[in-house]
């Protein structure tokens, strides 16, 4: 029996999709090349504007085709030219040039890439006529935008209380997902006995941790906010990482206290400084640290350690939203929760479902528990409550099962 054929995919598919597959890639370099600062005349691109993280995300359109998509940014940013310090940099963290040059999906560095703001026009309107005739079926993920905010978990129970919430959220950092056999900082011991300390990496050989230590080749990032104790990072770059610790209150803009461990006034926020801003302070010392990263010429980062007293739940969403956290292989974060933390608003019981659905988040890009440390020295308030024994501050330890 005779198959029909599907409307639109005749004999001519063949260089229709090669067509399609030749537009998708121009209209990529176009828009690597608009984030680089080129533009595109003819196409109006609306400001980002805040919206409210805690409200549910609104329904697409009828009729709509676009789908969920995330980026991963690549390549090396450059630091603007400004009349700044000529104090050369250190090699870690060095402008990589000033020309423009991207990495582009994943195609190297592609010198003298030019691509004039008509053609790239032409390929939009082209995409669009054929999405509008159905003769395009490849999925045009790259007109899905950066997300706005996390998916909200559904409420714990229905009275959408603070104890229902409190306790889901209580008992979800409370237990760990994941065995890990050798925990521990000062040294590849391996110890399976879990230690009293805070801050804690997984060395077991499945997560390729003590390889890379072994083999010099681990990068370890602290985000801290003036604080002294650097034992945590001393230890890691003795044992073999390249360690950078980020504090606004380090006096020089970048300090090398010993061959593997880096300082750098820097503080890393949830969003770069406003483009006026960073026009008369090309130099600023906020960054996201997606930018951090380009700026480095950084792709991996094994361990990242935060501190970031209550900004820590900002931070996360950024590097969720932005894909950031698929560079990273574990996660160390202390969290507080005497106060929602900065910028989080909401009733009480909003506010911990935020914070319970990035932990989902988390766990949805297959970053596991393995480490809960409860800090017994600080009050012990849950927004400024005391129920359900709850400390004001815990430090939680995650591993990405998928790192390599």
């Amino acid at each position: 029996m005779a198959t029909a054929r599907p409307p639109g995919r005749g004999c001519g598919v063949l260089p229709r999709w090669l067509l399609g597959a030749a537009l998708l890639l121009g209209l990529r370099l176009c828009m690597e090349l608009y984030r680089a600062g080129s533009g595109l005349p003819g196409l109006r691109v609306p400001p980002e504007l805040p919206r409210p993280h805690l409200l549910p995300a609104p329904d697409p359109p009828r009729g709509s085709r676009r789908r969920q998509v995330t980026y991963v940014r690549s390549g090396r940013r450059a630091l603007p030219r400004s009349g700044g310090s000529t104090t050369p940099e250190p090699s870690c963290c060095a402008p990589r040039g000033l020309s423009r040059r991207k990495q582009i999906c994943g195609l190297g560095d592609i010198p003298n890439l030019t691509f004039e703001p008509p053609l790239c026009t032409l390929i939009l309107y082209s995409i669009w006529i054929m999405q509008t005739n159905g003769d395009l079926w490849l999925p045009l993920d790259l007109f899905q935008g950066p997300r706005w905010h996390i998916e909200l978990q559904p409420w714990a129970g229905p009275a959408q209380s603070l104890d229902e919430e409190a306790s889901r959220f209580l008992s979800y950092i409370s237990t760990t997902q994941i065995a890990c056999n050798h925990m521990g900082t000062d040294s590849l011991a391996t110890d399976s006995s879990p230690a009293t300390k805070p801050w804690l990496v997984c060395l077991d050989d499945r997560f390729g941790l003590a390889h890379q230590i072994r083999s010099k080749r681990c990068r370890l990032y602290s985000l801290g906010l003036g604080n002294d104790d650097t034992d945590f990072e001393v230890s890691m770059a003795n044992d073999g990482c390249e360690v950078h610790r980020f504090d606004p209150s380090v006096k020089s803009a970048h300090v090398l206290e010993s061959q593997r461990l880096w300082h750098h006034r820097l503080s890393i926020d949830w969003r770069d400084p406003h483009p006026a801003v960073a026009a008369q302070k090309p130099r600023s010392n906020t960054r996201k640290l997606g930018s951090i990263l380009n700026e480095f010429g950084h792709h991996k980062i094994d361990v990242l350690k935060a501190d970031l007293e209550s900004a820590e739940w900002k931070v996360l969403e950024n590097l969720i939203l932005e894909d950031v956290v698929e560079q990273i292989g574990q996660l160390i974060f202390e969290i507080h929760l005497h106060w929602p933390g900065f910028e989080v608003s909401g009733s009480e019981s909003s506010v911990v479902r935020f914070w319970y659905s990035l932990l989902k988040e988390l766990e949805q890009k297959d970053f596991r528990l393995f480490y809960t440390y409860k800090d017994l020295s600080k009050p012990q308030l849950f927004l400024k409550k005391d129920i359900l024994n709850a400390s004001s501050c815990y430090t939680l330890s995650w591993v990405n099962t998928r790192w390599k």
